[in-house]
């Protein structure tokens, strides 16, 4: 079986989570833009930091330093850069959902855990699905919200088969 284990990261880039603190990179909040939507307080802040206009204004190598992301949130989704919204959505696997370690449930060792299993237990998409909608490993996480769990599992086991891999509970 081939490993799905990919761990993705900028390697031009200072840690992503540790170079500055959170008064740095939190002048602007937005929500949901990118393939792995940008959403959160501070995230397109955070984008600006790293990749954006104010990264380069403070003699940092930036990706965009033409793009001011707290200023053009939309700028994710133009015409102008089409990979953007996929590094945006990169961005935020890398520092948000790769570094998921809150009450017992690591990321990291769920996905090995996951991989070293044979892909046997949904679970774990399940809780991947609910940290990238709804910031929890436990969907729903909150009261009302919707959590479309089959739908998830169906469009991840459609995605793997594209890419020529099978779930053991799909086939």
């Amino acid at each position: 079986m081939q490993s799905l284990a990919v761990h993705f990261h900028f390697a031009n880039y200072p840690s992503l989570l540790a170079t500055a603190s959170l008064k740095y990179h939190c002048s602007c909040c937005f929500w949901g833009r990118g393939s792995v939507p940008i959403r959160g307080t501070c995230a397109y802040g955070k984008l600006n930091y790293y990749l954006g206009k104010r990264a380069a204004d403070e003699g940092r190598l930036a990706m965009f330093p033409d793009i001011d992301f707290c200023q053009n949130p939309g700028a994710i989704c133009s015409d102008q850069h089409p990979d953007l919204k996929w590094i945006a959505g990169l961005f935020r696997w890398i520092t948000e959902i790769q570094e998921y370690d809150v009450d017992g449930f690591n990321y990291m060792r769920q996905l090995r855990k996951y991989v070293d299993n044979g892909l046997k237990d949904s679970n774990f998409l399940d809780s991947v699905s609910g940290i990238v909608s709804q910031g929890c490993h436990k969907p729903p996480c909150r009261a009302g919200a919707q959590f479309l769990r089959e739908e998830k599992r169906a469009n991840f086991a459609k995605i793997l088969k594209i890419l020529g891999f099978t779930l053991p509970y799909m086939n």
